[in-house]
């Protein structure tokens, strides 16, 4: 059955529409985005949303999983990817990756390898866009929760094994450039069309700007594990601040970064360039507890997650959260915050 959304206040892209129409048709399409009188009249619901606002739907690029799933669980991974679709619905995303890692290659082609399966297949709710591998090809210096067993050197012909396996499902993957052989493999896994991202890495200034000019497009969870700022070695923020064209995750649960320090990022970068990601883990959505990511087990505190030794260990936040965070703690304007989500 068609719909109509009429006299809302529309934030798109680009754009801030007031008394707003929104028609989606029988086959549940966008049909129209615009002024209300010059919508089409369509058969079906009519639904006044005088005094509410409609925004494009959220998409989160970086989640290890949530409401108690881990993704890649050996034997609940198609499961688990449908429970999560439907759940994550709830909090607004209609689109997300799959953060996965495994504690070594032949694991890792085997998850990789029964995603795809269960990515061909669909998911009831929010829409699974394919994988984002964060790993293994990360800097132990910089491994931030990741169990150290789990991460090695760069190497091409694991990289294929992986892409033959993901069957064009691997959309983003996550890479210290510094380590010996990774510009070989950034440059296979952009020819493959996957979004190489800088993460997880301890390169200076020059090499991340290097990086940044070529293979690597996309900046994971920028601040956390990566080399930080000084005024004389302005490490990988530094890079990222003076690129012109990098996107930048952040994860805005207020727990990973200051919200200065977001200001400083959304300044330089603006909205266009700025990712929300909640880096969300199994327990986004639970109550405190004890769970597990990337091969550590993981204490939840007050919505805090954290190794035994304090470090950071994903986040528990939902990405509406994070958007709300945004706008109210940071003080991004609303349609800038959704634009940042979406």
């Amino acid at each position: 059955m068609s719909r109509t959304l009429y006299y809302a206040t529309i934030l798109t892209p680009t754009e801030v529409i007031k008394r707003g129409a929104v028609v989606i048709s029988d086959e549940g399409r966008i049909a129209y985005v615009g002024p209300t009188e010059d919508a089409p009249r369509v058969d079906g619901l009519r639904m006044d949303m005088r005094g509410r606002i409609v925004v494009p739907g959220l998409v989160d690029v970086h989640v290890h999983g949530g409401k108690g799933v881990t993704f890649g669980t050996p034997g609940r991974i198609a499961e688990d990817l449908r429970f999560y679709s439907e759940w994550v619905a709830g909090s607004g995303v209609t689109g997300f990756l799959c953060s996965v890692a495994a504690p070594d290659a032949e694991a890792f082609v085997q998850v990789v390898r029964s995603f795809a399966d269960a990515l061909d297949a669909g998911v009831p709710g929010a829409e699974a866009l394919g994988l984002h591998l964060e790993g293994p090809f990360l800097n132990r210096e910089k491994k931030g929760a990741f169990n150290p067993a789990w991460l090695r050197q760069p190497a091409l012909d694991e990289a294929e094994t992986l892409l033959q396996a993901g069957r064009g499902w691997i959309r983003q993957m996550t890479l210290a450039p510094e380590l010996p052989g990774a510009q070989e493999v950034a440059a296979r896994f952009r020819a493959a069309g996957v979004v190489v991202s800088l993460g997880h890495t301890n390169a200076d200034y020059e090499l991340a700007s290097a990086a940044l000019r070529s293979n690597f497009t996309h900046v994971t969870h920028t601040f956390n594990a990566q080399r930080g700022f000084q005024h004389r070695e302005p490490g990988v923020f530094g890079a990222i601040m003076a690129s012109d064209e990098v996107t930048a995750e952040v994860i805005a649960d207020m727990i990973h970064v200051h919200p200065g320090a977001m200001r400083m990022l959304i300044r330089c970068l603006g909205t266009d360039r700025v990712v929300l990601i909640t880096d969300a883990m199994a327990g986004a959505g639970l109550a405190d507890g004890a769970y597990d990511l990337v091969g550590e087990a993981v204490t939840v505190k007050d919505g805090r997650a954290t190794l035994a030794d304090g470090t950071i260990a994903g986040s528990t936040a939902t990405l509406n959260q994070c958007v709300r965070n945004m706008n109210l703690e940071v003080g991004v304007p609303l349609s800038g915050a959704i634009k940042m989500g979406s």
